[in-house]
């Protein structure tokens, strides 16, 4: 009996700690407006189970016209899901009559996000296969990893169940990670998304592939281009997701002053810098992390349950029926 009461206290104890260790990881996620509740990449498997398949058709599609693409859709997720959580508000358009203010003309997105037409033609075929069914801000999580993995990228199980905001944040928008951004300045931008110097580093290398405007680069347009001409951020495999990103940094050649401060700048050496290295030295290692550093930014704040709806136009909020 004695044995057995010892035991019991044991176990007594053990459920006590796990449920306050549950606990302050609940706290820390919401302190952080982190939340994967309610996420799950099966999802959609009984009510639309065509869902990937439709995405990444229109993706393949919109690619042949557009080698960007790819690069332009994970910017949209990137850029969503810093502002608000993962919403689907980045996709919303002015409109005066619900009170919009659309966060596409803010300094980081205006004449730079793209890829708007593409979701739109995703939204269409889905509303034709399942209507009603998978939000907006599902879709750009689900473009973002197919992109990724038709330029030779990782692929990953994408959480699913976000629904649709109903509302952008102006504010927010306008604090979006710049890439005049000191390290400091980055790491803090990230930190307050819950994500670390990992994250960090492992996110800025979605700049493998994709373009940017000379204005924002190091060089400034200085061959006396226009401040609109592109430039490929990946000078040796431009349209490839690899890991040359990283070779490119340690030779001190980034296109963007925000991506090579993590090589420069005054703590890069303590925080950052060791990761470019690792992911300069292993693909593998830069996959795995980047593939996990977007399964964790997909799950900063989304709306699930009853909160949000599902937009059956992304660039419009649902009308309300009294």
């Amino acid at each position: 009996m004695a044995a057995s009461s010892s035991l019991s206290s044991a176990a007594r104890c053990t459920l006590l700690l796990t449920a306050a260790m549950v606990l302050v990881l609940s706290y820390s996620a919401h302190a952080h407006g982190v939340s994967g509740a309610g996420l799950s990449s099966s999802f959609y498997d009984n009510s639309c189970p065509s869902t990937r398949d439709v995405v990444r058709r229109v993706i393949q599609d919109a690619r042949v016209a557009d080698a960007r693409i790819p690069a332009s859709l994970i910017r949209l997720h990137f850029h969503d899901c810093f502002v608000n959580g993962c919403d689907g508000s980045l996709l919303l358009d002015d409109d005066v009559f619900s009170g919009i203010r659309t966060e596409k003309k803010v300094p980081g997105n205006n004449r730079s996000a793209r890829g708007f037409n593409v979701v739109d033609d995703i939204k269409r075929a889905l509303e034709k296969s399942c209507p009603g069914i998978v939000s907006c801000a599902d879709i750009l999580a689900l473009a973002a990893e197919i992109s990724v993995e038709l330029a030779g990228g990782p692929s990953w199980s994408v959480p699913l169940g976000r629904r649709d905001g109903t509302k952008t944040n102006i504010q927010s928008a306008n604090d979006l990670p710049s890439p005049f951004d000191s390290l400091e300045v980055l790491q803090q931008k990230f930190r307050n998304m819950g994500l670390d110097n990992t994250d960090l580093v492992a996110l800025q290398g979605a700049h493998t592939f994709g373009r940017a405007q000379c204005q924002f680069t190091q060089r400034n347009c200085t061959g006396g281009q226009a401040r609109g001409t592109l430039v490929n951020l990946d000078v040796v495999t431009p349209d490839v997701f690899d890991n040359k990103y990283y070779d490119i940094l340690l030779w001190g050649r980034a296109q963007l002053p925000s991506d090579q401060v993590m090589m420069s700048g005054p703590i890069a050496a303590a925080t950052t810098a060791p990761i470019v290295r690792k992911f300069s030295g292993s693909q593998k290692d830069f996959f795995k992390n980047f593939a996990a550093s977007m399964i964790k930014m997909g799950n900063i704040s989304p709306l699930t349950g009853r909160d949000g709806e599902i937009r059956k136009n992304c660039r419009r909020v649902n009308k309300k029926l009294y």
